[in-house]
Formats: structure tokens, sequence, C-alpha cells
């Protein structure tokens, strides 16, 4: 059963960051996703389409009023002034530095968390990767090498919602 308003009192600010998404459902997935695991806001850079675009706010089905969102033309520029503003940076990426996510917690950060999802074609910019102050992964036993981005957002969020607890 799913329970409404279930954050609690000192959980971590949560924030995605979308670089190069090319598919408006997907970015409007995330948005409800990121708003189901409490992420108060979306960065919304390069390429990714944001709200102002039908199939986003048909996908998002409304997630996009109540998670703020802006959007960056560079990513790498937006990431350094987070990390100046105390942020701290995870990289959801398949990376010979990559941590499993089973054996990561955002406990382990201070707050405020961003997490940066990237194109399904080319990944994480790698600029991005090297400012990441964490890169995870989440290990798959298929032949295919990836989840969808929006599925894999979703796995995320989830994991380090609850792994916090």
């Amino acid at each position: 059963m799913i329970r409404q308003n279930e954050k609690r009192e000192n959980e971590p600010l949560l924030a995605v960051l979308m670089d190069n998404i090319r598919s408006a459902w997907n970015v409007g997935s995330i948005l409800r996703s990121a708003d189901g695991f409490g992420f108060t806001h979306a960065y919304l850079c390069g390429i990714t389409p944001t709200p102002e675009v039908d199939a986003v706010r048909k996908t998002a089905l409304g997630a996009e009023e109540f998670v703020t969102w802006s959007h960056h033309q560079d990513a790498v520029k937006l990431v350094k002034g987070l990390q100046n503003e105390g942020w701290k940076i995870l990289a959801l990426e398949d990376d010979e530095q990559a941590s499993a996510i089973s054996q990561f917690t955002y406990t382990q950060l201070p707050n405020p968390v961003a997490l940066i999802v990237g194109s399904e074609v080319t990944g994480i910019d790698p600029d991005l990767l090297t400012l990441a102050d964490e890169i995870i992964y989440i290990p798959m036993r298929g032949e295919k090498r990836s989840f969808n981005v929006a599925n894999a957002f979703s796995i995320a969020a989830y994991a380090l919602v609850e792994q916090n607890r």
C-alpha cells in the first residue's frame, strides 16, 4: 500500500538533474517519480524538454506543479555552482569508478543532494562524472546493459530514500 505524505523530518533536500534527456515522456515520468519520492526540484539541462512541452505535462500528470523546475543550458556550470552552495552531487551511471547503489546511502552525504541522470544513448557527460562526489550504478542481471532512464531514476530514487530511513 502506498501512503501519502510520508515525508520524514530531517530528510535531505533532494533534486534531480536531467542532462540531455531527449524524450519528453521520460522527463514527465521522472518528474512524476521525483514527486513521489520527495524530490523538490528538477534541473533540466541541455536539450532536456521542459514542462512547457505538452508531452512532458501529459506524462507528469501534474507533478510539475509540485516539483519546481528550472532549465539550464550548461550542466557543468550548474553543478559547479551547486557544489559551491554545499550540494553533494551523485551521478547514476555504469562506470568503472561507480559503486553499487546497494552499497551507498545518501546519509553518507550532508544535505542537499542532486542526482544526475543522463542521455540514454551517450550516458552522463564525462565532465559531469568528473565533478560528481559519488557515482552509483544499478546492478543488472540480464544481457541488456541499461534500463530506461525514467525507470533507472525511479529505482535509484527508491533505493536512496529507503536506505535513508
